[in-house]
Parts: C-alpha cells; structure tokens; sequence
C-alpha cells in the first residue's frame, strides 16, 4: 500500500537540510479551544516540525499527570472529537504543509465511529494516527482501514520491545515510528541518551522509517542530544506543564501563557538545529 502525506514530506525535507525534527503534543481543547487553536497555529513558526493533536479522553492510561490533567481541563471546556476536527480545519486554512498527527486512544475513536473518524480526518487534514492502545494484532480494527484512507498509522516502540516483537511493530507502521524512551508514564522520567542511541541504531537495522524519540524531552540539551541519533524530538508533557503553570485559580490562561509555550518550542528547536546528524 503505497501513498505519500504530508509526514514523509516533511522527514524529506528534514533530511536534506541535514537535521533532525521537532515534533511537538498538545491537548486539543486545553485549557479551551481558542486558546489551543491559538497556540496550535503558532507551533510551526515556534520551530515545530510535525504537530500531535492530543484527542482528550477521560482515562489517559499511558500519561503522565501533565496529560492527564490537561485532558480534564479540555473536557471540561467543552472539547469533543468534532471540535478537535474543527481545530485541524481552522489550522488548514493558513498551514497546508505542517503535518498534523491525532494522538490517543481507541475508545473516543470506536465511540465515534471507525469509518465517519476515518473519512472526517482526512477531510479536515489529518496526515497521521497514533492510537496507543491498539497492538498491531488489531491491525484490521483501524490500521488498515486507516492506510487504506490515505493516513499514516504510527506505531510506538519500547524498551521492552525484543527481537521477536520489533518485526510485528514495524508491519504497518508508515510515517515514523515513535520510540518511547523510558517505561513508565509520560513526562516522569528523563531519556538516558545512551541506551536511546543503541535502540535507535537497533531499530534502524530493521527499517528506512524515521524513528522519532519522545518521553521526558524537556531541554534544548536533551532534544540535540536526541536529534543526533535519531530522526526527530518529541516533547509533549513539557509544553503542557508550561501552559498549566500559567493558567488561573480558574484554569483560564492568562496573557503570558501561549508565549511561555512558545519559548519551551523555540528553545527546543535550537537544540535540534545546534546538533549534528549522525
């Protein structure tokens, strides 16, 4: 099944100017959903690279508190798949060429309906999925289906992802593949650079896919470290904590709060454009 998106464009491109990338999470709807379309067109001038759209879920089993809490904030402000699709909408009308991934869970997307979630994403300019709690067993549930609509089915690698497990992860991932850097949660450890090399370099042993590295990124230091032995940085749980820690004793975000993002992302992306591809 061959198509291209907007993901390979960009790893392309990416290559060419010798660098790796900026991916970067944020919750769609938090801390609502001007604020978040705010902030979401602002991420590629920022330095972002690829954009993950956090879709909110009530059980955001594989996160941090950080996700966790920014998932209840945008729930609580109204955020529902259709508005998060209205999001990606919005953005289009400005930005044809960032890629935008829709990050979470399988529950919201089955509620809504496999086959209307398909085609709403691909009409609104969705490039990409990560659903975190569908193993490639399910591949027939939605990574078909979703490769066959023309969206690319990102999967996530471990630590613990073996020999024997990394042929089955790989079947049908396209675009890139996300490797997690440390077990646990997100946001609650920091990556150690070392053991991420040697992942990375096994994993690549098996695939032409960009492997993207994500979990506990939070400092230029750690991204041009991460950015020198893989394809891209992901941070996700950093930006959410510096828009948390700006928001009022009512959640509402105060003035300073996009730009404080804003400021993590450029800081980010000058670590990755300070460092050298391998």
């Amino acid at each position: 099944m061959s198509f291209r998106t907007r993901i390979d464009a960009r790893f392309d491109a990416l290559k060419e100017q010798g660098r790796a990338g900026l991916v970067t999470f944020i919750t769609a709807g938090d801390p609502d959903p001007g604020t978040s379309l705010a902030l979401m067109k602002a991420l590629p001038e920022a330095g972002a690279d690829i954009i993950e759209l956090g879709m909110p879920f009530t059980d955001p089993m594989a996160d941090g508190p950080a996700i966790q809490l920014a998932s209840q904030r945008a729930l609580k402000a109204g955020q529902t798949m259709e508005k998060t699709f209205d999001m990606v909408r919005a953005f289009r009308k400005d930005d044809d060429e960032t890629p935008i991934v829709l990050m979470g869970y399988y529950n919201p997307v089955y509620v809504y309906g496999n086959e209307r979630f398909l085609k709403k994403a691909k009409e609104a300019g969705v490039d990409g999925l990560i659903i975190v709690d569908l193993p490639p067993e399910e591949d027939e549930e939605l990574c078909i289906p979703a490769m066959e609509a023309g969206l690319n089915f990102i999967r996530l690698a471990t630590p613990t992802t073996d020999a024997a497990r990394l042929p089955k992860v790989l079947a049908n991932t396209s675009g890139f593949l996300y490797y997690v850097s440390v077990a646990g949660v997100t946001g609650t450890k920091a990556p150690d650079i070392a053991s991420v090399g040697q992942a990375v370099a096994r994993i690549k042993a098996h695939t032409d896919i960009p492997v993207a590295v994500g979990f506990g990124v939070k400092t230029p230091e750690q991204a041009r470290a991460i950015g020198e032995v893989a394809d891209a940085a992901v941070s996700g749980s950093a930006l959410i904590s510096a828009m948390a820690a700006r928001l009022d004793d009512t959640g509402r975000a105060t003035d300073g709060a996009i730009e404080a993002v804003l400021e993590l992302v450029r800081g980010l992306a000058g670590g990755l454009k300070a460092g050298k591809r391998p």
